[in-house]
């Protein structure tokens, strides 16, 4: 797959925002946490991805109705769909100093298509974006650290009209938190997610 940056300016890549709040105490402390004693910038990456993927759940996972899409409160609330969690990871990884952005892929769920989040990181000693799929590895799912083959959540069929974006973005899709930050609850979140009529195009 063929990533390319949304901007050359590296920086947007490392920025704060009112969604990736990484001025957020609570996230400082984990980031730190995480990272105390490693130097290695791939071990670094390989181990703040392992936290979201496996500590934070994805919300339909385990059947919680709450949305939540500040990075700050998915780390609250230990929780979010792939969007929120992807939010949570750039975070943590932007505050300790690795550029991060956000994937997106259209995909086919029980007949309907919807758009899955995901996330970028640039790995500075090998010069190379990579993706990483923090949704969380449930009902068979394998998504795994690596740096030359990507083990995703999923993959996209052509056959299905299932598109891959290859573009890393460097602020969230504002049209996904809108959806977010608005639905009352889950549901109401993913009725608006799989409705095709404004999926990235």
């Amino acid at each position: 797959m063929q990533l390319t940056p949304q901007t050359s300016d590296m920086v947007r890549y490392l920025a704060s925002s009112e969604i990736i709040d990484f001025e957020n105490l609570d996230i400082q402390k984990t980031a730190m946490y995480l990272s105390k004693g490693i130097e290695d910038e791939i071990q670094l990456i390989k181990t703040v991805y392992g936290f979201v993927r496996d500590d934070i759940s994805h919300s339909i996972d385990i059947g919680s109705n709450e949305v939540t899409y500040l990075a700050s409160d998915v780390l609250k609330y230990k929780h979010g769909l792939c969007f929120a969690n992807s939010h949570l990871l750039a975070a943590i990884l932007r505050y300790l100093g690795v550029p991060t952005g956000f994937c997106y892929q259209k995909l086919e769920f029980e007949g309907k298509m919807g758009l899955h989040g995901l996330n970028a990181v640039f790995i500075e000693s090998i010069d190379k974006w990579i993706r990483l799929d923090a949704r969380g590895n449930e009902n068979g799912i394998n998504a795994q650290f690596s740096i030359d083959k990507e083990y995703l959540a999923y993959s996209p069929k052509e056959e299905k009209n299932e598109v891959d974006f290859g573009v890393i973005c460097a602020e969230p899709d504002k049209r996904v938190v809108e959806i977010l930050r608005h639905s009352r609850n889950l549901d109401e979140a993913l009725d608006r997610i799989f409705d095709t009529n404004w999926l990235l195009k």
